[in-house]
């Protein structure tokens, strides 16, 4: 049986919402933001923090399909502004399956994150998990004496982004019937040039705010 793009999407925003969920309930992340805010709130604040938290929780989750699909959505449109510098025309449909699909990839992240700190670093503070990416450049340099606006770029650079671009490259290739690099190619010039703008748009951001 072959899921259309709808009953994927719904899987992929599902699954990311239960383990968001999960992640919350197994490392006690509520324990975690209080001692995180012990030093600075007293038990009464901090109790009122995480109440209103609790209870504003399920627009986190409604959020997790949005960003999803602008995500998925935005990634197809530079692949297809990809796809026209090498004079090659795919139907946006295609694109926005093959992303959907790469985007299977990520799932493994936050898998990893929640054994990580549930079985192997047990005793772990807020930021540890905020700042933690597996197989990331962060996780070599640590995110300790690192200025605030370089640790965004360093989570990006890891090995599941690259495992990304050789699995859409690969199912660019097959769809354009090529044989060459072209496909990492399409990826470079449109994907690649977009996501370094993010990069950099997040970076000049967090700089500004910090």
């Amino acid at each position: 049986m072959k899921w259309n793009n709808s009953s994927i999407f719904i899987a992929l925003s599902a699954t990311y919402i239960v383990l968001s969920y999960i992640s919350s309930v197994v490392l006690n992340l509520n324990g975690v933001m209080a001692h995180s805010l012990s030093e600075q709130l007293t038990a009464e604040q901090i109790k009122e923090v995480l109440s209103f938290k609790d209870k504003w929780q399920w627009v986190g989750y409604v959020f997790v399909p949005i960003l999803l699909l602008i995500k998925i959505s935005v990634t197809a449109l530079l692949i297809d502004i990809g796809c026209l510098f090498y004079n090659e025309k795919l139907p946006y449909k295609q694109l926005f399956r093959m992303a959907l699909l790469g985007e299977c990839i990520f799932l493994v992240v936050p898998i990893v994150k929640l054994c990580w700190f549930a079985f192997f670093q047990p005793n772990f503070t807020l930021e540890d998990v905020q700042y933690f990416y597996p197989l990331s450049a962060l996780n070599i340099t640590g995110y300790k004496g690192i200025a605030v606006w370089f640790i965004y770029p360093l989570q990006v650079l890891n090995l599941f982004e690259i495992a990304y671009w050789f699995f859409m490259a690969v199912q660019l290739n097959k769809a354009i019937g090529s044989t060459t690099g072209k496909g990492i190619n399409i990826m470079a010039s449109g994907y690649g040039v977009g996501l370094l703008l993010w990069v950099v748009c997040v970076m000049f951001f967090t700089l500004n705010i910090s």
